[in-house]
């Protein structure tokens, strides 16, 4: 079992429970939405699981993730932008490639990319207060790093597209019955639970639970050319009015007015 410990980077909390590795987003100004430096913190925690028998991710203060944070989309410059895709695509591909399972505890709103970290994520447990939803299209984006791909194979493809073209929100019931998470339960449970499946985890084999899991990626990696094309084509549409009118909107707590077709 390793050492006890906790520390924090760039608004990441990551702590040693037991057999698991915790994972807490603390960025609860902007529901944890995360920039690339925090992204690649996330990330740089990931590196110390193969000590752990499971890895959990969660968030603070009642929300889990709002996606990636959109306080300056409204003047985004290139690299800023391709910096954001590519931490995030960095990420989820740190959660696919860890060799031990790691878990979502989503204890509040999963938004944009939150939701994506979901589908990235093995196993997802939610407290009942939690919601989730693609926001793209809503605030002058897209979301091309697992909802307009991986989470078609999850939920079946005209449920992905309902959620990653609607920018809906579905509570953690409807997430459940959609089979984008694997349980619900109170939230005062929610932490008790997630450690109940880290005992479970605990008394399997890691080795052939990495090969189990490793070979369950193929869906994920037959998507993967496609996140860096999707990327592509965002960071070309950086000049466009809609961008600039989605994220302000955003930002000013409005409905966007975006431009006619052309």
């Amino acid at each position: 079992m390793p050492n006890e410990r906790t520390y924090k980077v760039a608004d990441v909390d990551t702590e040693w429970r037991g057999d698991a590795l915790w994972i807490r987003l603390n960025r609860p100004e902007r529901r944890n939405a995360y920039d690339a430096p925090m992204a690649a913190a996330i990330g740089a925690a990931l590196e110390d699981a193969p000590r752990a028998r499971a890895v959990v991710i969660t968030g603070s203060s009642g929300s889990f993730c709002a996606g990636g944070a959109l306080t300056t989309l409204s003047r985004p410059t290139t690299g800023e932008m391709r910096a954001l895709y590519a931490t995030s695509i960095r990420l989820f591909d740190a959660i696919r490639s860890c060799p031990r399972p790691v878990i979502a505890a989503v204890n509040g709103a999963a938004a944009g990319g939150g939701n994506e970290l979901v589908v990235a994520c093995d196993l997802a447990v939610a407290a009942r207060s939690a919601t989730f939803g693609q926001t793209g299209p809503r605030v002058g984006s897209a979301p091309v790093t697992g909802a307009t791909n991986v989470m078609g194979v999850q939920i079946g493809e005209k449920r992905a597209k309902e959620l990653a073209l609607l920018c809906r929100r579905y509570s953690a019931e409807d997430a459940w019955r959609m089979g984008l998470v694997n349980a619900v339960v109170d939230d005062d449970a929610l932490e008790d639970t997630v450690d109940g499946w880290v005992d479970e985890l605990s008394a399997l084999s890691p080795r052939y639970l990495e090969i189990t899991k490793i070979s369950s990626n193929i869906w994920w990696n037959a998507a993967r050319d496609s996140f860096s094309t999707g990327v592509g084509m965002l960071v070309q549409a950086l000049a466009s009015p809609d961008l600039a009118e989605g994220a302000t909107a955003f930002l000013e707590k409005r409905r966007p007015r975006f431009p006619p077709p052309e």
